[in-house]
């Protein structure tokens, strides 16, 4: 065997360069799927929100500052239910991307858990928190076009509400 050959067999293992041509490639079975995905040395395979993986600490959490000026913990939920839902609504209409509403709506809760709702407009918030979003995700809107998205949608909501109430007589 020549000193190439050979030195190529203590460097890699297996037949010689000849041998190999002649020998049948045998391809191995493709290894599973890990469950999930690898990221540096850790394994993420699933997504659990829960109010125990808060970024927010438990101290803030309750009692909000909205709790401490009186408001009930329903009418709370509540609102910041409407709130978020008030920024999907504008999100659609000004055609962001899911993530800048939902970064919206990310901003929108954080606010309130050092803000009380009874010292802020949701509203004002919501809009804040769209158009702030809108920029963060890189995704700019002008600012008259929040507001006259925010705009139109209490308009829809002042005439729905209209037509759900009783007549009188």
């Amino acid at each position: 065997m020549s000193s190439a050959i050979m030195a190529s067999s203590a460097t890699h293992p297996g037949p010689p360069p000849a041998a190999a041509a002649a020998a049948p490639t045998v391809a191995a079975p493709p290894a599973p799927a890990a469950p999930g995905i690898l990221i540096g040395d850790r394994l993420y395979s699933e997504v659990s929100l829960t109010i125990d993986h808060s970024l927010i600490p438990e101290e803030r959490l309750s009692p909000t500052p909205s709790m401490q000026d009186g408001l009930d913990l329903q009418c709370e939920t509540d609102l910041r239910i409407l709130g978020c839902e008030l920024i999907q609504a504008a999100g659609i209409l000004l055609r962001l991307p899911q993530v800048a509403m939902a970064t919206g709506q990310v901003l929108f809760h954080r606010f309130f858990y050092s803000k009380s709702f009874v010292k802020h407009s949701f509203e004002i918030v919501a809009m804040a928190c769209i158009n702030l979003a809108s920029k963060i995700e890189e995704a700019p809107r002008r600012i008259r076009d929040v507001i006259n998205v925010f705009h139109h949608l209490r308009q829809l909501r002042a005439k729905s509400d209209q037509l759900h109430l009783p007549k009188p007589g």
